[in-house]
């Protein structure tokens, strides 16, 4: 009977180091998961922009493709930085430079990695108007015209670098405006009415978009230069992002486009019932490019 007993101790004994081995491997990994060693989950910024939608998926799918698990997190500009500055968010996609987004850099600069490559190096912001209201080409000639447009600018989400901008430019130019906040999309409705009804409206809107295949528009001399001249779009990471994610990284640093290519993108995720779905079909069409990103 003492005989039996130590033999089950024994077996018991076995079992609880087993069991502890366990727990101890278990936790190592997630401690590895943690800090990146391991780590396939990402989270990347979505700002609801048609050009930020499109990226955003399409890189979901091309680092899900590679065995990535990656969640889109809606946010806007300054809950963006935030999040990034926190760690709670690996990336960010678009970061305009060096006027759209000066304020983020100067206030992030040292809590958040701004990336020197960029992806996108012809970009356009200003104030744009329809092309049949012939007699305003400026943003010298608003002031003369404001009661055709209720002394309005109709813009989109607060926070962002532009709206910021463009509030700069009413000071700069003595603008007898205000700037309405909304969204991109209820900004877009108001284009699209104005438009339809040959209304005058004016709004900040930016190039790469895909409003501009929709409807005939123009940017407003900016004489001051106010919005810069040809902006570039970065990308953005948390401090050790680098570290816990080389290839990724190296892989967004390679990350070119042009004009024709991000707006086939855009357009492809628009017309699709899920932007994901979009943008798979233009990496499909568009492999030999993506390769030589993710190289």
């Amino acid at each position: 009977m003492n005989k039996w007993k130590k033999e089950l101790s024994f077996i018991l004994a076995l079992l609880m180091v087993a069991v502890l081995s366990a727990c101890g491997s278990t936790t190592n990994g997630e401690q590895g998961s943690e800090t990146g060693g391991s780590n396939k989950e990402l989270t990347i910024g979505q700002i609801n922009w048609a050009e930020n939608i499109a990226v955003t998926n399409m890189w979901k799918a091309i680092l899900e493709e590679k065995g990535y698990s990656v969640e889109l997190s809606v946010l806007n500009m300054g809950a963006t930085m935030k999040a990034l500055e926190s760690g709670s968010l690996d990336a960010s996609l678009e970061i305009w430079l060096p006027v759209q987004d000066a304020v983020y850099l100067e206030k992030f600069s040292d809590t958040v990695n701004f990336s020197e490559s960029t992806w996108f190096d012809q970009a356009k912001v200003g104030l744009v108007v329809p092309t049949y209201l012939e007699d305003i080409n400026s943003v010298e000639d608003l002031n003369e015209h404001k009661e055709l447009f209720n002394g309005e600018i109709v813009g989109f989400d607060p926070g962002a670098g532009t709206m910021e901008v463009t509030e700069q430019i009413i000071k700069d130019y003595q603008l007898e405006f205000e700037l309405i906040s909304s969204s991109e999309p209820a900004m877009l409705s108001e284009i699209g009415k104005a438009v339809e009804n040959e209304k005058p409206i004016v709004s900040p809107l930016w190039s790469p978009h895909s409003v501009f295949a929709n409807y005939d528009l123009k940017f407003l001399e900016d004489p001051k230069n106010t919005y810069g001249g040809v902006e570039k779009i970065h990308h953005a990471t948390r401090h050790g992002f680098e570290e816990d994610y080389p290839e990724v990284s190296e892989w967004l640093n390679n990350w070119k486009m042009d004009d024709q290519q991000i707006g086939q993108l855009i357009d492809y995720v628009e017309s699709a019932e899920e932007p994901l779905d979009g943008a798979k079909k233009w990496i499909e069409e568009n492999q030999e490019l993506v390769d030589e990103w993710v190289k």
